[in-house]
């Protein structure tokens, strides 16, 4: 009896690790690089918890071709068995990935192809990007025993097949049309008709799930919400360049920059590179305020470093042409929306509450905040010296009187007799007295 125990107990210890389990990843809607890095994590997963399939469930109409080729190497580096479920469609991007996996299984009335590249607008890309991403998707294709020329035929319109798809044409095949010529291995109606195919029962299915963070994450490096960051963050600074003292609107602009850089860099899009550029950058722009008058080749440099910076994090990697001048377009904007912005406070906002808001003064600030109007256009045309540095701003003292002013030149120095040239509002702008 003590015998039959001790070979139950063995095989109750020997069978779970033969026993077929198996991680299912859904891979929905636009592929992006938030995308690639749930892939990639759901796949190290399955790795480690010994899993013997992994089922890449894919509903897309498509994304970014870096990204979708970053989930293609991901599955095909994995050492476990790949299956592709297309339950619905797996359109452009999605059929790259689908024909990555060891098997491809098909829901009733899916579909898969028009692999073609295209813009944001859906025009047409050009032959060089056409070329890439045909050749990817064919040795892709061939890699897993696909049929490479259908393959082709999916990005380029020209391939003729006889029999399935006659030039002009972009390839898209319906789940029969797969299965009939070897582009899926089985069509089933449902999970449960799929899990039999594989041999598994449900119970032995781990949903992989896009967790609250990655959510948080794809929804920053969305290329509308990364440029309103950017927007934030160029208003937010320049706004602090522009007033003294240390306030909201540049509390805002740092925190509008973490969120850019500290989602870009989860999902492997800021490197080594940006980031060295990015701090180059910030220590130029330093000197150049801090140390160096003016306004010269320093701070030119310091900008043109972060600007660089951020340009190559938006570009991302293995970048089409129409991602340069998707990360072009952000970025210019950005910065057009966020000097606009600043005008539209400095000359119509300089009394509001909001500007009091966004920017912390000093008690002599405050003091002077609450001086009539009447009597800053008082001291108009009215001569001083600047007792401190005026890089944009600082002190100059008029009549035994220290008031907080703003220089309309790039930079005046300490001791130099200065001039006031207009009041905007509660704002005193002087120049240098060349009297």
């Amino acid at each position: 009896m003590g015998r039959i125990m001790a070979i139950v107990s063995a095989l109750m210890f020997i069978l779970p690790l033969y026993s077929n389990t198996a991680h299912i990843v859904r891979v929905e809607g636009m592929i992006d690089e938030g995308v690639a890095f749930y892939v990639q994590r759901s796949i190290d997963q399955a790795e480690k918890e010994g899993s013997s399939f992994i089922i890449f469930e894919i509903n897309t109409l498509g994304g970014r071709v870096d990204s979708a080729i970053k989930i293609k190497d991901g599955i095909i580096s994995s050492p476990l068995k790949t299956v592709a479920f297309v339950n619905k469609r797996a359109i452009s991007a999605g059929a790259l990935i689908a024909l990555s996996c060891d098997i491809i299984v098909m829901a009733q009335g899916s579909s898969i192809g028009a692999a073609t590249v295209v813009d944001q607008t859906g025009d047409k890309q050009s032959e060089k990007a056409q070329s890439y991403f045909r050749s990817e998707i064919a040795s892709t294709a061939e890699s897993t025993g696909r049929d490479k020329d259908i393959a082709r035929a999916m990005v380029d319109e020209d391939i003729e097949i006889e029999g399935l798809i006659e030039s002009g044409k972009l390839l898209t095949l319906t789940s029969e049309e797969a299965l009939e010529y070897g582009m899926c291995d089985i069509v089933v109606s449902d999970h449960e008709e799929l899990y039999a195919f594989l041999g598994i029962i449900s119970s032995d299915v781990v949903s992989s799930y896009i967790t609250f963070a990655e959510k948080v994450v794809r929804f920053l490096t969305n290329p509308v919400i990364s440029s309103l960051l950017l927007t934030l963050a160029f208003l937010g600074l320049m706004f602090e360049v522009r007033t003294a003292g240390w306030g909201v609107g540049g509390t805002i602009g740092l925190i509008a920059l973490a969120l850019f850089f500290g989602s870009h860099y989860m999902i492997d899009l800021l490197g080594n590179i940006e980031i060295i550029l990015f701090i180059a950058g910030t220590l130029l722009i330093l000197v150049e305020i801090l140390v160096i008058p003016g306004f010269g080749i320093t701070g030119i440099l310091g900008i043109s470093c972060i600007f660089a910076s951020i340009y190559l994090t938006l570009l991302g990697k293995n970048p089409t042409g129409d991602d340069m001048l998707n990360a072009g377009a952000v970025l210019s904007s950005s910065f057009i929306l966020s000097i606009t912005g600043i005008y539209i406070i400095s000359r119509y906002l300089p009394e509001s509450k909001f500007l009091d808001f966004i920017v912390v003064r000093d008690r002599q600030q405050r003091g002077a905040a609450v001086k009539t109007s009447e009597h800053y256009r008082s001291l108009q045309g009215k001569t001083g010296t600047a007792s401190t540095d005026l890089r944009l701003s600082g002190k100059i003292e008029i009549e035994g009187k220290t008031y907080q002013a703003q220089s309309a030149d790039s930079y005046i120095e300490a001791g130099t007799n200065i001039i006031v040239d207009r009041i905007e509002g509660n704002k005193i702008v002087v120049i240098k007295n060349k009297e």
